[in-house]
């Protein structure tokens, strides 16, 4: 299996990393191997080749079997043009290998409940899965831009719009995915006041009759934000656009104690798929030996299970999540009263362990 492995800016390097020693913990005692080469993207790129998303790069991970992926951005290349920031590179790389269809997982682990600001009653037994669409939307549309007007003032423009089969195909995901889970699908939209959340649910009812297993409904996107706090678990698939999708699933986080806990998978047609936690490059403790790494380890077992068929491997990667966390360890943004907290690298070295040990 090939890997590009892109760590990115901020603390991406330092949380891929760990990733990668979770991948070498499955491949010891002849387990399957793993062909990773590590390539730039981001403003490690861009200071470097002066484009956050290098042709050198963009080649690795079109040849590569699967992407994974750190993250991309810093405080300073917000003062950028938008082309030349390092998210923009990101944003570039989904688009080139459309890959539509970002699936965001939340599970309360039951070792974690009490590191989440909400009451247990309200997340215990919560499973569910935000599918963002994810090449469209406001992020892609044009026109985009910030100019004047007449009177001199300035004016930002962004563009939200979608087609008719940019919704269709990522609906059909969203409803392939209920099946294989609860069967209840909801879809997000603003249909009482967006143009283009009117076709969104008129889509939705489209393709929901292919599917009459599963049970459609619908909601507005700011009722969603209230439902997820309050009632999370009476969730199953919630299916929307990229930049409703993109803020619903920060929110969902929260359900698992910390954004450091959600993992995610870009997939398109076939097999690839870019695989990254959900959290950002957070600066201000880069280098700091304090991120969360096991977003990115459980990114890694969804990696083995959608673009490598290795469901037992990817089983063992959650498995030895769940021990680690079981035996007490945790990172800064998860800790708890009575726990051991480990850095960012002790936590690798932590979930390596005991991929071994559960290999025996």
């Amino acid at each position: 299996m090939k890997i590009a492995v892109l760590g990115g800016d901020g603390i991406g390097p330092e949380v891929t990393a760990q990733s990668v020693k979770a991948l070498r913990a499955v491949s010891a005692n002849s387990g399957p191997q793993f062909e990773m080469a590590e390539a730039l993207i981001g403003d490690a790129a861009y200071d470097k080749f002066g484009d956050p998303l290098p042709a050198s790069t963009l080649e690795m991970a079109g040849k590569a079997d699967a992407i994974l992926f750190g993250a991309a951005g810093t405080y300073e290349s917000d003062l950028r043009p938008a082309e030349s920031r390092g998210g923009h590179g990101l944003l570039r790389l989904r688009k080139h290998l459309d890959l539509y269809a970002n699936f965001r997982p939340c599970f309360a682990f039951p070792e974690l409940i009490g590191a989440s600001t909400l009451k247990r009653e309200a997340i215990e037994g919560v499973d569910l899965v935000v599918l963002r669409e994810l090449t469209g939307d406001i992020y892609f549309g044009t026109p985009r831009g910030v100019s004047r007007d007449a009177d001199g003032q300035r004016v930002g423009i962004n563009t939200m719009r979608y087609t008719e089969g940019e919704i269709r195909r990522v609906l059909h995901a969203g409803f392939k995915a209920a099946r294989m889970r609860r069967r209840k699908l909801c879809s997000v939209d603003k249909a009482n006041v967006l143009e283009t959340s009117q076709l969104w649910r008129e889509v939705a009812i489209e393709v929901s009759r292919d599917y009459p297993d599963v049970e459609l409904k619908h909601e507005y996107v700011d009722a969603m934000a209230m439902h997820l706090i309050r009632r999370p678990r009476d969730f199953d698939v919630i299916v929307t656009g990229n930049i409703f999708g993109d803020i619903l699933s920060d929110a969902a986080a929260m359900l698992t104690g910390s954004i450091g806990m959600l993992p995610s998978a870009s997939l398109g047609e076939g097999g690839r798929g870019l695989y990254e936690p959900v959290h950002g490059s957070a600066p201000d403790i880069t280098g700091k030996d304090m991120a969360n790494p096991l977003a990115s380890i459980l990114s890694t077992a969804m990696m083995l299970r959608h673009s490598g068929g290795m469901e037992a491997e990817a089983q063992l990667v959650e498995r030895a999540v769940r021990q680690v966390l079981a035996d007490g360890y945790r990172t800064g943004d998860i800790m708890e009263a009575g726990a051991t907290r480990l850095g960012c690298d002790a936590m690798g070295d932590a979930v390596a362990t005991a991929i071994l040990k559960l290999k025996g």
